[in-house]
């Protein structure tokens, strides 16, 4: 009897404890599966609401994050360019890659400053510091955000089951241990090498690197000694609806460019051989430091390469920023609408205009380092609308409109001015004034002419006369020995 106790005891004995072994296990798998629940859904949720970190450098203000995880190794990582999302230049290693969105651009005289200063080694790792820091410090907030709400995941896991206060302390501790680990870790783990990726990217172009298309190409490397002048920039500058050059080749003609000039008056009152490369809808991007496509397939190589080639040139004269703020569209809008000064127009303009800036002072710093250092004088743009808008009430043009499209037309002109007095160039501001649309003698094409709100030769020539009020300002500016006509890029 006493051997028959013993054995059930021992029976009860192991049973207990294959029970407690199996609580133990159950207790375990229920803590692992709910930390790891809780561990990727704090993350997940922490990626997504963890606030994009603002770095700012040389004018140019960014968020730092990180992007949409995925399942691949490694990749490029995201740049959002005001809404535009494309994928970076360099590859980031891990399945989380930075997400940069470029938000603001700001050039004013402090950054003009620092962008022409004799050290730019200063600029570049100021940049590719606070790159990276602001992708430490998001992942500090992010660290920060998946803890909390890890902390009330867990609170809710346990007091669904019951537990007491103690017990869901030690819950919450254990569970928040795990998901920073696994937070700090993963990071460690799965991009530690962003940070060193983004120290290496001298400028925010650096990430996305150039469009094929608009990258600048090999220009002729034929010299051309005898050019005075140099005329680049847009229709206004190839006098775009005006007669055409004589002999004109295929990209003078998918151009635009006239015999009606201010290139050619210019060239004409000067006694100069003048280069006019000017091509209509050319932004500084397309056509001036990239090559412009235009609609016909030609494609026009870029104009300040082209420039260079005239190696004794005292003056370039410079015409753009319309078609880069889309000076037509807005106004073909304008005419659409009922009103102008509406809050989506105003904010796309806005963006445009700060768009334009930042290329504008690329431009600005390629022109200071041509070889020979001609004169540069910026033209800014004359107002086409008068006192008198009678005859353009007819296309819905009315008092108001005009003036919102002249104060834009003046914002534009401001970046211009301020842009060449900070690298020390001439600017000049033709006058139409008492020639503008709806006056007698027009200097502007009306609506129903070839270009419209474009200067008609008359206006070439008042955009001439200004450029030339500002040449004796020139140093060394002197006539060509003999009469040579203009020349454009097409009869080299």
């Amino acid at each position: 009897m006493e051997r028959r106790g013993r054995t059930a005891q021992a029976r009860r004995l192991t049973e207990n404890d294959i029970s407690k072994a199996l609580r133990l296990t159950r207790t375990a798998a229920f803590y692992l599966v709910t930390f790891m629940i809780v561990t990727a859904g704090s993350i997940w949720l922490a990626l997504q609401v963890a606030p994009l970190q603002t770095v700012s450098a040389a004018g140019q203000t960014a968020q730092v994050g990180a992007a949409a995880p995925d399942f691949s190794l490694s990749g490029p990582g995201e740049l959002d360019l005001f809404g535009q999302v494309v994928p970076t230049k360099p590859q980031f290693t891990g399945p989380i890659r930075p997400l940069l969105k470029l938000t603001h651009i700001t050039i004013d005289d402090e950054v003009a400053r620092v962008l022409r200063s004799d050290s730019p080694r200063t600029l570049e790792l100021n940049l590719s510091q606070q790159l990276a820091q602001g992708w430490t410090h998001y992942f500090e907030w992010e660290t920060l955000i998946a803890a909390g709400f890890a902390v009330v995941a867990l609170v809710a896991v346990a007091g669904v089951a019951r537990q007491p206060y103690k017990k869901m302390a030690k819950t919450v501790v254990a569970g928040l241990v795990v998901v920073i680990a696994v937070n700090v870790g993963g990071v460690l783990l799965t991009a530690s090498s962003t940070p060193g990726v983004l120290r290496s990217v001298k400028t925010l172009d650096d990430l996305v690197g150039a469009d094929p298309l608009t990258a600048p190409q090999q220009a002729a490397t034929r010299p051309l000694p005898g050019v005075q002048a140099v005329v680049i920039g847009d229709s206004t500058a190839a006098a775009i609806g005006n007669p055409r050059l004589p002999n004109a080749t295929p990209l003078d003609r998918a151009c635009g460019r006239s015999s009606e000039s201010y290139a050619a008056d210019l060239a004409m009152v000067n006694n100069w051989t003048v280069l006019n490369l000017a091509c209509s809808g050319a932004t500084v991007q397309n056509g001036l430091l990239g090559a412009q496509v235009r609609g016909n397939g030609q494609v026009a190589p870029p104009q300040l390469a082209e420039a260079a080639r005239a190696t004794h040139a005292k003056v370039i004269v410079v015409s753009v920023g319309a078609d880069d703020v889309q000076w037509s569209i807005m106004t073909k809008l304008c005419v659409a609408s009922t009103v102008c000064n509406d809050k989506v127009s105003g904010a796309f303009f806005s963006k445009l205009i700060g768009d334009f800036t930042r290329s504008y002072y690329e431009l600005l710093g390629d022109l200071a380092a041509l070889p020979g250092s001609p004169a540069v004088l910026i033209n800014q743009y004359y107002s086409p609308f008068g006192p008198d808008l009678g005859c353009l009430a007819q296309y819905g043009i009315t008092a108001a409109k005009a003036k919102v499209l002249v104060a834009r037309l003046n914002q534009l002109n401001t970046v211009l001015a301020q842009g060449a007095q900070t690298f020390g160039f001439g600017v000049t501001s033709p006058q139409f004034t008492g020639h503008e649309l709806c006056t007698a003698d027009p200097y502007v094409q009306g609506p129903n002419d070839r270009a419209p709100l474009h200067p008609t030769a008359e206006g070439e020539l008042a955009i001439a006369l200004a450029d030339q009020q500002a040449l004796p300002t020139v140093e060394g500016l002197v006539p060509a020995p003999s009469p040579t006509p203009t020349l454009s890029a097409g009869q080299e």
